[in-house]
């Protein structure tokens, strides 16, 4: 017998099972069919239950990967941690060194928090996050400092941090497991949840104005899909941290290592994945969830 049906019986049965209560069964039983004919191509993976932390799928899930841009969500978390999202931070000239930036900035020009985070989860802004590592840190440095202290704090304990933007630097690594981690995290501070889950954030600088568009497809084309983060880089391949919410269940996907196309469809796959692996089960008229 298997185990859903096991549990079947016994809520059938069970004289605590009376009308008015409704009982949760913490115990999470793969469906069998699901997950034997897909399999992800990134090079580490994991799925994670946001409220418990558990992990339903993983592959790699401590193998050492360059982040690319996932790193911005440690950024963005150290960033809400220190300081208020309206105050303002004036761009240094160190600050627009890099030309890749998708959003670039000005020196001297003065800008909200808030602003410069949408800028840099939204559309990845290098510019932004070295203004903000700046501000925040004082130096970049330092910043960077705290950013690994704060992985630490938060369990991830085999990621190291040499920036704040995850442009390539030797010996610069996270896993799939970590950044999970510092996913649940991130996702429990209610603005970085309202910023990734933003499609469009009108934008106004001395250089330009506009929207800056979620990089993340998911919020156009996934159900129940609520950010968080994209990034790629020669050396990272497609790397995406994605996460979905149905019901009271959120689920947190990391994929590292994946290519352009395959990326998004290994997330939905594992959020697809989770979520029908949580088995609903009718007794009495009431629900008896099986996890």
């Amino acid at each position: 017998m298997s185990p859903e049906n096991v549990v079947l019986r016994f809520a059938s049965h069970c004289p605590l099972l009376g009308s008015s209560l409704t009982v949760s069964i913490l115990c999470f039983f793969p469906h069998p069919a699901i997950g034997a004919e897909w399999d992800v191509v990134g090079k580490a993976a994991v799925l994670m239950e946001m409220q418990t932390g558990k992990i339903l799928w993983e592959k790699n899930k401590e193998a050492p990967r360059p982040p690319a841009s996932t790193a911005k969500i440690l950024t963005a978390l150290v960033t809400l941690d220190r300081v208020p999202l309206k105050e303002i931070v004036t761009v240094s000239i160190t600050a627009i060194a890099n030309k890749s930036s998708a959003v670039a900035l000005k020196n001297g020009e003065r800008l909200a928090v808030q602003d410069l985070l949408y800028a840099l989860l939204l559309q990845s802004s290098n510019d932004a996050a070295l203004a903000l590592a700046s501000h925040v840190g004082g130096s970049t440095p330092k910043f960077v400092q705290i950013m690994n202290q704060k992985a630490r704090s938060l369990g991830a304990l085999h990621s190291k941090f040499f920036n704040h933007t995850g442009l390539p630097h030797h010996g610069q690594v996270t896993t799939a497991s970590d950044l999970a981690l510092i996913t649940k995290a991130a996702l429990a501070n209610p603005e970085f949840r309202r910023i990734v889950a933003t499609k469009s954030y009108p934008w106004k600088s001395s250089t330009w104005e506009g929207a800056l568009d979620n990089s993340n497809d998911l919020l156009k084309s996934y159900d129940g899909a609520i950010g968080v983060k994209t990034g790629n880089t020669r050396e990272a391949g497609y790397c995406l941290v994605a996460a979905a919410q149905r019901g009271d269940e959120t689920l947190i996907a990391v994929v590292l290592g994946s290519q352009e196309k395959a990326v998004w469809r290994d997330a939905k796959n594992l959020l697809d994945f989770g979520f029908k692996s949580f088995v609903p089960v009718a007794s009495g008229g009431k629900s008896l969830t099986v996890r």
